[in-house]
């Protein structure tokens, strides 16, 4: 698998280089891919299929300068916070193997993702913290009863798109004053609101960084990205009203 480093910051060209990236590996440009990025600046990300109006304070939003944006991907709405970590792995789809389907998948990813988050915490002498680390729901990571870190996937015939942001050093209160209560949760959940939901892990981003490097069998490389598409999907996509609040 190749380590690779965009190096973008807007978040629409952040979110099409997920986009590109599939594309890429579909059409043969590319193996299995990890990278990361960080936000630098607040935003909120509904998934595909999201309803805006349903899973967003949108008058908060538009207050405080807070843009709305939709990525490619399923799962739920998500506020993009500074002291956050993204990763996103681009996977082969194999007939008879761990990524066949949308459930085997998750199961896979996950699993490997926890024992990523236990390898980070153990490496720091965080025992305590590595134990309580746990899978809930199909894809949220929980120290415990609390999430730190939601997924989500996309899927072509032959890769797949598995992505998720994990809350590190968040202003947590910023995501009960920008997103409502959503409209679908996990049993887990049992009702509870954003600030009894969420946590941060108190985890350095380059601990957490290697050790999904390491469990993912990562190497850096020096991956030419297709600029020109993320930029075309930044501009003609990711970048409009038409996209972004379609739903």
């Amino acid at each position: 698998m190749q380590l690779i480093d965009p190096a973008l910051s807007a978040p629409a060209e952040i979110l099409a280089v997920d986009e590109a990236l599939l594309d890429g590996c579909e059409t043969g440009g590319s193996g299995e891919l990890l990278h990361f990025w960080e936000p630098r600046e607040p935003f909120v990300v509904v998934g595909y299929a999201n309803k805006v109006a349903t899973e967003v304070n949108v008058p908060a939003c538009e207050a405080a300068g807070i843009p709305i944006f939709r990525r490619c991907s399923g799962g739920g709405t998500v506020v993009q916070l500074p002291g956050g970590l993204n990763y996103s792995l681009i996977l082969q789809i194999t007939t008879d193997g761990p990524t066949r389907n949308i459930t085997a998948a998750n199961q896979f990813i996950m699993e490997r993702n926890r024992a990523a988050i236990e390898l980070a915490a153990n490496t720091l002498g965080n025992s305590a913290l590595a134990s309580s680390i746990s899978v809930r729901g199909h894809t949220d990571l929980c120290a415990g009863n609390v999430k730190f870190a939601g997924n989500s996937q996309r899927r072509h015939r032959n890769f797949l798109l598995f992505h998720g942001t994990l809350l590190l050093n968040c202003d947590l209160a910023l995501i009960s004053k920008y997103l409502r209560m959503p409209s679908l949760q996990p049993d887990y959940r049992a009702g509870r609101p954003h600030q009894d939901f969420v946590t941060n892990l108190p985890l350095p981003a380059a601990a957490v960084k290697a050790a999904f490097a390491k469990t993912w069998h990562a190497t850096p490389a020096n991956l030419d990205l297709p600029r020109e598409k993320i930029t075309r999907l930044a501009q003609d996509k990711y970048a409009t009203h038409e996209w972004n609040f379609k739903f």
